[in-house]
């Protein structure tokens, strides 16, 4: 059953809403007379309108029970925010990629961003004019943080301007509606359709767990939540208890419209280990089934991606395996290593890693924990990921948690050298897995991105403040965080874009395209196999090594985590390698190398404090 209000052209609407415990529903026009249609119950506990005297742009409510009005839980708009009328929305739209075959998951570096503060306007059409700018670093994807509408400025006739809505995203009460103030359906539309004529895939980041608190009127629609389990934000969907079937179908459809009607080539599933469902068949299983019928249909390959904190291989092992069929999922345990490694953090769950010997294990099959005993958590956490592909996990060292989880939002640009910013990227990027890049992060983006939110409710605002207080708690954190609720911690979030054009911020730039590019053009590097590698580390001078091949050529990479230049003999026999990168050179600005553009099993090795250097075989 598809849900909401279909346009149906001629000014006709196909009215759904789900309320199995409703005595009566009608659709309420809201206009100047503010016509009332009842709507007629269907099996299920679907009621359905189909209406004319329509047209797109018709504002409307549905009336619960002859009471209150409240929004459409499926609408396609809020134009006024999350309290006021839906609209109707003509998805007609004048696509010109008709052409576009997507982008393999494989080939894929994908870049994060937040809408809001990617540019100066904080919309989807601003975005388009820095396509080819991305597209000339190397980029071939880019993820856009949750999109579903959120609470903005209120009275919402009052929000002039981008900052009167500003959230991360995460706290959208309506998974259908495209946030008003970026644009609306139509301005997705067209970035989207720009992107793919730039050769861009996009993947949308989808909250399948939890709604936001504002706004939140689905309740009173039907049993959309179960008191079975507890997660984070309260009670947990309703996935598999009484009812679950149309909640199922709510999300599942949800999934299918991002996808067919946006063009879309993919979906990151938030934090799908707050997803409870202990049936058969797992929600995720029926996801991917429908998204493989779709795939199929459209005759191109549509991914979805998973934010997991479980470190279970049954999220990507395919359905015929036992697992749930998800394409790829986030690797937590890369990021962790290599960052603990680069700075020595060991708060929260840092004090789990922190040597060369995670980083190296986190090369070789992207989990650390795979049912090892975690300090932090105090239980055994993870399994061996046995069969999976390299292009199964992405990986990162920075992203939009890992840099607002900190008590000001500061990137890494704040918190390390140049020369190991260098180091991480390389790390990053020449893994074997799926790189993904924050925004801004290769120029070395100065401005913090922190917890931002925009609530008219004073006791929600202050229950914002301190559940982030508590959180800080957790790591330690001395002094108060940004107020989450101001509209200055959103302004000084805003990207520094010109910042890419000069001194160490263009040199870094630099750095990141050749880095994309050497990923790209070298056989070894350009080949993921996750049997061609071989990782090895020198724990006390603080070096991880590897080496990849295929049949044609192989690749060396070494990385220095120690802050003094480190001298050790080769561990490899045999061949000539030639060099094709150092960050410690003068052209990356760097302090300066001491290795040879030739070097093969007889040459000692003196690696630059904090350097990476990429070799291959001549």
């Amino acid at each position: 059953m598809k849900l909401g209000a279909h346009y149906l052209g001629d000014d006709r609407c196909q009215f759904t809403v789900w309320g199995p415990k409703l005595d009566s529903a009608a659709v309420l026009i809201v206009s100047q007379d503010n016509r009332l249609e009842p709507m007629v119950r269907q099996d299920d506990g679907y009621w359905t309108l189909a209406a004319t005297d329509i047209p797109p742009g018709t504002r409307y409510m549905y009336q619960l029970n002859g009471g209150e009005a409240r929004p459409d839980p499926a609408s396609h708009l809020q134009p006024d925010g999350v309290h006021a009328a839906s609209e109707v929305v003509d998805h007609h739209f004048q696509w010109t990629d008709q052409d576009w075959s997507g982008v393999p998951l494989e080939a894929m570096i994908i870049y994060e961003l937040h809408v809001g503060t990617f540019t100066p306007e904080g919309t989807f059409d601003a975005i388009v004019a820095r396509l080819p700018k991305l597209r000339e670093l190397g980029i071939t994807a880019i993820e856009l943080m949750p999109i579903a509408q959120y609470p903005g400025n209120h009275p919402p006739q009052a929000a002039t301007h981008d900052h009167d809505y500003r959230n991360w995203g995460y706290d959208g009460a309506y998974v259908y509606g495209v946030q008003n103030s970026y644009g609306g359906p139509v301005g997705l539309k067209r970035l989207v359709d720009a992107c793919h004529q730039a050769g861009i895939a996009v993947i949308l980041d989808v909250v399948y767990n939890h709604f936001g608190p504002e706004g939140n009127y689905i309740s009173a629609f039907g049993p959309y939540f179960t008191e079975v389990y507890l997660t984070p934000w309260g009670s947990a969907v309703n996935y598999d208890d009484r009812h679950s079937p149309e909640v199922r179908n709510f999300f599942i459809q949800n999934a299918v419209y991002w996808l067919r009607h946006y063009h879309l080539d993919g979906l990151r599933l938030d934090a799908v280990h707050a997803i409870y469902d202990l049936g058969a068949r797992h929600f995720l299983e029926e996801l991917a089934d429908t998204v493989a019928t779709l795939s199929a249909e459209v005759g191109r390959k549509l991914y979805l991606i998973a934010e997991s904190d479980l470190n279970d291989p049954r999220i990507v092992r395919s359905i015929e395996q036992g697992g749930y069929g998800i394409d790829a999922q986030w690797s937590d345990d890369f990021h962790h290593a290599l960052y603990a490694l680069l700075t020595n953090d060991r708060s929260g769950y840092y004090e789990d890693f922190g040597k060369c010997e995670h980083l190296a294990k986190a090369f070789q099959q992207s989990f650390v924990y795979d049912w090892q005993y975690s300090q932090h958590r105090q239980r055994y956490h993870g399994r061996v990921p046995q069969g999976c592909a390299p292009s199964q996990f992405i990986v990162c060292i920075q992203n939009h948690d890992q840099i607002g989880n900190r008590l000001m939002g500061e990137r890494l640009s704040q918190l390390m050298s140049f020369e190991a910013l260098k180091l991480a990227a390389g790390a990053v990027i020449l893994s074997p897995y799926i790189p993904l890049l924050f925004m801004g992060e290769e120029y070395g983006e100065t401005a913090p991105f922190t917890y931002f939110v925009s609530h008219s409710d004073p006791s929600l605002i202050e229950a914002v403040r301190q559940g982030r207080k508590q959180e800080f708690a957790a790591f330690h954190c001395e002094g108060e965080p940004l107020d989450p609720e101001a509209v200055e911690t959103f302004l000084m979030c805003k990207l520094n874009w010109e910042q890419r054009q000069a001194g160490k911020q263009q040199i870094l730039w630099s750095f990141y395209q050749q880095l994309i590019q050497l990923r790209q053009t070298l056989p070894a590097l350009h080949q993921i196999d996750g049997d061609a590698l071989e990782v090895s580390f020198i724990e006390t001078d603080r070096i991880v090594w590897w080496r990849r091949w295929d049949a044609e050529q192989q690749t060396l990479c070494l990385m220095n985590f120690n802050s003094q230049e480190v001298t050790i003999q080769p561990m490899w026999l045999g061949d000539r390698w030639q060099k094709q990168l150092d960050s410690a050179e003068a052209a990356w600005m760097g302090t300066g190398s001491r290795l040879l553009a030739e070097i093969s099993s007889a040459t000692s090795l003196t690696l630059s404090p904090q350097s990476l250097a990429v070799y291959k075989v001549v």
